[in-house]
């Protein structure tokens, strides 16, 4: 299985001309990062989990010739922005992407994309196939994917094992139920926004507990703000089994 980290960071934190700070600054590649999503190759299968905003951007960066269906964690905006960029896809392939979320993902995606869900659709639009999934393991032509739910303050969002391979982003909560589905990878990625505390994301001390308990062999943390600090220095503050991810990291399993 083929990993790559399309995106690794927020909407805080994109290099800009209103923010002066050192991170957004920085000529260190590792510390511009686009928002969170990640690419996985398996089984002939290529998924992409999330489309954010850079969409385009991150299948054109990493000259993604193949996508094969879109898993979605949760419906805000900064993970579903870009969805309508598919309708390439769509035209390469000369049929509908397959789109796996929950139904209340789905319903924010009709409120944003009226026009991709419309009876009568105006020619060119993205071409889409929606399957519900809930907290429950579903197959993606023969890509086995377990769901594992934790809370973005109050709103349940899921991440997902693959093999041993976990992805879980924008969470504050994890239950020792879904906890349990974690143990044993060899990877875990978790959310970790910044270092001092927030309502809605670990910090990264908090990620870095959770990682300590669950002892993959390898750590990374995604989702990560400007506010946690440049990356060469984030690393000296970590243990040595997890490490800041970075966009375009591309890991083997």
């Amino acid at each position: 299985m083929k990993i790559t980290f399309l995106g690794t960071g927020t909407s805080q934190g994109i290099p800009v001309i209103a923010c002066d700070c050192k991170v957004c600054r920085s000529d260190n590649p590792k510390d511009n990062r686009l928002r969170t999503s990640v690419l996985i190759e398996d089984n002939n299968q290529t998924i992409v989990i999330d489309t954010g905003p850079d969409f385009r951007q991150q299948m054109l960066r990493e000259n993604v010739q193949k996508l094969d269906a879109i898993v979605y964690t949760h419906q805000h905006k900064d993970h579903v922005a870009g969805m309508d960029d598919i309708r390439a896809f769509n035209y390469k392939f000369k049929k509908d992407m397959d789109i796996y979320c929950t139904a209340e993902v789905e319903e924010a995606l009709i409120r944003e994309f009226p026009y991709v869900f419309s009876t009568y659709k105006y020619p060119g639009v993205p071409e889409i196939k929606v399957h519900n999934i809930k907290n429950e393991p579903f197959n993606i032509n023969g890509v086995e994917i377990l769901p594992i739910e934790g809370l973005h303050y109050k709103l349940p969002v899921l991440g997902y094992r693959i093999n041993d391979f976990v992805y879980l982003t924008d969470v504050s909560f994890v239950s020792e139920k879904e906890k349990e589905k974690m143990k044993g990878a060899d990877i875990i990625v978790l959310d970790a926004l910044r270092k001092t505390p927030h309502i809605s994301h670990f910090t990264m001390e908090q990620a870095v507990e959770l990682l300590e308990e669950l002892q993959p062999k390898q750590g990374y943390l995604i989702h990560i703000s400007h506010l946690m600090g440049l990356h060469n220095e984030v690393v000296k503050e970590l243990p040595d089994f997890i490490k800041p991810a970075h966009d375009g990291l591309i890991l083997e399993l």
